[in-house]
């Protein structure tokens, strides 16, 4: 049985101790940068989290009780405002 283990730990070493591959730019260019609509989704969001952490327990559970409904209608409303 000791065997066994041994060889169920050598034969697994490899495949735990590979990291994973991280695909790099050819030439080692910086990543992209985002796009305009990208950018804008990106500010909505801060915007509407920077909202969320303010409002009391009382405030968030009248305009939602959970962040994935109050995201939503916070985007809506800031998308009109835009608009």
């Amino acid at each position: 049985m000791p065997f066994r283990s041994v060889l169920v730990a050598c034969l697994a070493a490899p495949l735990l101790l590979t990291q994973p591959v991280i695909a790099k730019e050819k030439d080692g260019a910086a990543a992209k940068e985002p796009s305009v609509t990208q950018s804008a989704a990106r500010a909505r969001q801060k915007a509407c989290g920077a909202e969320w952490r303010a409002l009391s327990v009382a405030d968030k559970a009248a305009k939602g009780p959970k962040w994935p409904q109050y995201y939503s209608k916070c985007v809506k409303r800031l998308k009109e405002q835009k608009a």
